[in-house]
Parts: C-alpha cells; structure tokens; sequence
C-alpha cells in the first residue's frame, strides 16, 4: 500500500513552470515551492518571472527566473541549458505559457472574416507550439532518465468552444490532443514512469480575459461575463487558488497511475446543459 503520508509528497522536486510570470502559474509557482520543491520560473517577460522569484525567496523558497519566448527552440533550448548547469535532472514540467489577444477575437466591430491570419497564428502558437516545443526539448531529457511529469494547461474551450475566441479555442483543443498523444507516446516509446496529463481552467479573471469578462468603468461583469457566472453551478469566476489542489495531486505519487487525462476545474460549467 502507498505511503499516506507521503501521497502528495512534492518537497525536492525540480520543477520548471512557463508562463510563470502570469497570475495562474505564479501562483503554481509560489505554491510548490512554499511545499519545497526547487522551481525555474520561465516567461517571455524576465521582470514578471523575477517578481515571483523575489516571493519565493522572501517566503524561504529556492527558485530562479529566466527569459524564454516558449515558441522559439533556440529560446528554450537556452533555457535547458542553464537549467542543467544548475540541477542534475527535471522531475516536472508545467505549461502554462498561453493566452488570447484581441485582434484574435471577434466582436461587433471585427467579424471573422476580418480577423488577421497573423493574429490567429500568434494565438495557436503560443497556446499550442508554446506548448509542444518545451515538451520536446524538456521531455527529452526526461526520456533519457527514464521518468518525469508533464502537466499542461488546457481550458475548458479545449472541449466546448466558445463565441468570439476562435484561435485560443482551437489552440486549446489541440492541446488537449497532444496531451493524450504524448501520455501514450512517452509511456510506450521511453518509461511508463514519465507521465502527461493536463488541467482545464474554466472562467479565472486574468489579463487575456479581463477585457472579455468584467467592464472597467462599472467594476462589474460584461453581459459574456454575467452569462458566464449564469452557466456557472457554483456562481463564481475561478481564483487561482483553485487550480492548486489538481496541479499538486497530478505532479504527487499519489497520481502514480494517472496519465492522458484532462481535469476541469470550472466551478461545475463542463456540467451545467443551461437548463
């Protein structure tokens, strides 16, 4: 039988967190390392990863902070290597770089058929490509050692698309795809010790969905946001609080036999018909 009381055991991991500069990942961050786990905060903005890395160590953690665009190899390949020269091995890799932009969304002034191919392109790969790319040059290293975890960050949009967001619905998607396809991949080609799965967020107030969701001059919802909180069972937006349970059982011996999965943490929306 598994030790209970080391069942969500995360202390002396190596952890490395993209988009950790962001609300959602800085708080992954902060949170696993005040559980002892060693952290490398990579974002495509240094000063936002240093400002999580100056929490941690105010709070006694062990982390550092380093500038990575996750849609370039080169960037994360640089990254790698400044990662080796300072641990032996990566236990987890968490992506969470990601996000929307207006000009990739619709609205009553920009219909799809004016949307910027460009645009789109940037959505999709810092969703997807930002996603695929860290998972082949970290995952490498985790198939040469034999074991590793792999978490994504996918979205409730990655099953039930929604109105105006057409690039990040689709980029979401294929992360959930890929993450299924890599938990196979991993286990049949190089351990069944490395392990891939994903957490789907369903509606969190943060800097890509603040101009979507609540109104400035009001400090209230948007009618998207209000039909949102409608469709919510549990009447509330998601605080990033709420993703860390998930994150810390999916990364913990506890998940030993857990693989190619996608949890929603939505408030019960997935569950919610509107009627």
């Amino acid at each position: 039988m598994i030790n209970l009381n080391t069942m969500f055991e995360t202390r002396g991991l190596k952890i490395i967190v993209t988009g950790g500069g962001g609300v959602l990942c800085g708080n992954m961050a902060v949170a696993l390392a005040k559980l002892g786990a060693s952290i490398a905060i990579l974002d495509i903005d240094p000063e936002k990863a240093r400002q999580v890395v100056e929490e941690i160590a105010r709070a006694g953690g062990d982390a550092f902070a380093l500038a990575c665009d996750v849609t370039q190899p080169e960037s994360v390949r640089a990254a790698y290597d400044q990662i080796r020269n300072r641990w032996d091995r990566i236990d987890v890799l968490v992506n969470g770089a990601g996000g929307n932009h207006p000009s990739a969304s619709t609205n009553k002034e920009v219909a799809l058929f004016d949307l910027d191919p460009d645009a789109v392109n940037k959505v999709f790969a810092l969703n997807f490509t930002g996603t695929f790319i860290p998972s082949q040059i970290f995952g490498k290293a985790m198939a040469a050692q034999g074991n590793g975890n792999i978490v994504n960050i996918a979205s409730m949009n990655s099953v039930r698309p929604l109105t105006r967001i057409p690039a990040y619905s689709a980029a979401k998607a294929a992360v959930a795809n890929f993450t299924q396809w890599l938990a196979v991949h991993m286990a049949q080609e190089y351990s069944p010790q490395i392990r891939v799965n994903a957490i789907a967020p369903g509606f969190f107030i943060t800097k890509q969905t603040r101009f979507l969701l609540t109104n400035p001059e009001t400090g209230g919802y948007t009618p998207r946001g209000q039909a949102v909180i409608a469709h919510t069972p549990m009447k509330r937006m998601g605080e990033a609080d709420d993703l860390l349970s998930t994150l810390i059982w999916l990364i913990s011996p506890g998940a030993s036999f857990v693989t190619g999965i996608m949890v929603p943490v939505d408030g019960g929306f997935s569950a919610f018909s509107g009627v």
